[in-house]
């Protein structure tokens, strides 16, 4: 590969790096802040779809949205902020989003599969030059697929932790038949 080329790959692969810490942690920046700011709606819906706990999920949710975004956007513990970012949408997905199909348009999982991937792309490919990682020297301490594999694996690892532990959902009546009464 020529210089030229070389130089222009790496030129992209910054401002790529850029481009994802900015939308994927601006995005769970966003939602965090939403959470945070209506913690009682917030804990009903998550009553509403299951979940034990629901106002230490509302508080949680507000936290890990805010700080995996924050920190995304710095470029900081990258791997890490993907990680959180994957396990919420992992969360996300399984609570909310599989049972409507692909599109989001009719409430399916399109949207939190493209937020983790983005994120674990963004861990492998590393964030970038202007970034707390870069200037700490922490982007060099994982090759990018160790990166990766990090935010994906951890990221699943964690929601699937928070699932088992929470997450109750209701199971629907069978055809016919009345659904069991709440004690």
């Amino acid at each position: 590969m020529t210089r030229k080329l070389q130089a222009r790959g790496n030129a992209g692969r910054e401002v790529a790096a850029v481009l994802l810490r900015a939308a994927i942690g601006g995005t769970m920046i966003a939602h965090g802040v939403k959470h945070g700011r209506s913690l009682a709606g917030t804990a009903g819906w998550f009553s509403s779809i299951g979940f034990r706990r629901p106002r230490l999920q509302a508080r949680a949710s507000a936290v890990v949205e805010v700080g995996a975004g924050a920190l995304m956007v710095m470029g900081a513990a990258t791997p890490l902020a993907s990680a959180a970012v994957v396990g919420t949408m992992g969360v996300a997905g399984r609570a909310v989003h599989a049972s409507n199909g692909f599109f989001i348009t009719a409430e399916g999982w399109e949207y939190v599969a493209n937020l983790a991937v983005g994120a674990v792309a963004l861990a492998g490919i590393g964030p970038g030059r202007f970034s707390v990682d870069r200037a700490t020297g922490a982007d060099r301490r994982l090759s990018g697929a160790q990166a990766a594999a990090v935010a994906g694996g951890l990221g699943a690892a964690a929601a699937a932790g928070q699932l088992a532990m929470f997450h109750r959902p209701a199971v629907p009546a069978p055809e016919g038949e009345a659904p069991p009464e709440k004690s």
